[in-house]
């Protein structure tokens, strides 16, 4: 399991693409593959005005992870240090099994190098102390990185407050 978690704050996302583009700036990806991006719900009305809502998706590293089984090269790897999973790309061969066998569409298809990309919490990042570039970027503080017992705590406060905020506003 990854010792690192990536929580969006959806009421603070207004869906302005700045972790999308950072992210590619950073993998210094061009057109195709996202290996992060905003997903808009709606417009639906609320309270009689039309509103949508932003889901940011990126690769979840999850704790047994689909895509490292289905890999017939080994290119997609988990690290054992923190959960991380990512592609070697020396080893990988295009084959696009990782991209089958991820239910969450993590894995993206790069046409210009033949391979396959996917969020890897820019580890090179990490690896220097920063966090990734899409939650350096994200410009209403929406994105927040950290270790997961300090982005849930970050989570339980939130909640907390949001629920404080219901009944205050229900008398």
């Amino acid at each position: 399991m990854s010792k690192y978690y990536l929580f969006q704050d959806v009421k603070r996302c207004i869906g302005c693409h700045t972790c999308e583009i950072q992210c590619k700036s950073n993998k210094e990806l061009t057109s195709g593959p996202k290996p992060c991006q905003i997903i808009e719900v709606g417009p639906k009305l609320i309270d009689g005005l039309p509103r949508a809502s932003f889901i940011f998706m990126s690769c979840f590293h999850c704790e047994n992870p689909w895509c490292v089984a289905a890999c017939p090269t080994g290119a997609m790897k988990q690290r054992h240090s923190d959960g991380i999973v990512f592609i070697d790309k020396s080893i990988c061969v295009g084959c696009k099994a990782c991209i089958s066998a991820c239910p969450w569409g993590a894995p993206q298809w790069n046409p210009q190098i033949g391979k396959v990309e996917k969020c890897d919490y820019c580890k090179d990042r990490i690896d220097k102390g920063l966090k990734p570039a899409c939650v350096t970027t994200c410009t209403t503080g929406s994105l927040k990185f950290g270790k997961i017992k300090e982005v849930s705590q970050i989570k339980r406060e939130r909640h907390a407050l949001h629920i404080a905020s219901l009944q205050n506003s229900a008398f």
